[in-house]
């Protein structure tokens, strides 16, 4: 089963799809030059509360340090967007992180560990290839495929409001 065809039940009011937002995408979207880039338009629906997106210590550890050394101009972006857009949730515990190292590439087992026991149906990054779970555990998509997804179940669901 791909992402585009993944079934989902509908959410009430109260409940929101959970991302995960991976390291990269929150640097590339706290760097962008422009509001259009697929990374910062998932921070944005996660700021106006469509999304759930929620993001390790360890992502945010590795965007600050990253930002301060290549971009320091952008940390004040950067820390908006975690205090606005992003739950940041305690890393996983060393026995979640190991019955992911099947999963993922061993750096990246943590952030697969801390998606999975957090609930979230996507874990989005732009390493996806770092990342192998059963599709019916979480799927991995770039950021910019996720909002194809996005948009492709609005308009799903605009089309049955129609008929």
């Amino acid at each position: 089963m791909n992402a585009t065809t993944k079934k989902s039940t509908p959410a009430s009011a109260s409940q929101k799809l959970k991302v995960f937002v991976d390291a990269d995408v929150i640097f590339a979207g706290s760097a962008a030059p422009s509001e259009h880039g697929a990374s910062h338009v998932v921070l944005q629906m996660g700021e106006i509360t469509l999304l759930d997106c929620i993001t390790s210590q360890q992502a945010i550890v590795e965007v600050e340090r990253n930002l301060a050394d290549k971009l320091p101009a952008k940390l004040p972006a950067f820390r908006q967007i975690v205090s606005r857009c992003l739950r940041v949730v305690p890393d996983p515990e060393p026995a979640d992180i190991a019955h992911c190292e099947s999963q993922a590439d061993s750096k990246d087992a943590p952030i697969l560990a801390a998606a999975l026991r957090e609930g979230c149906a996507y874990l989005l990054t732009f390493n996806t290839r770092d990342f192998y779970p059963p599709s019916e555990e979480i799927v991995v998509l770039k950021p910019g495929d996720f909002v194809v997804v996005v948009r492709q179940q609005l308009g799903a669901l605009a089309a049955e409001e129609e008929s």
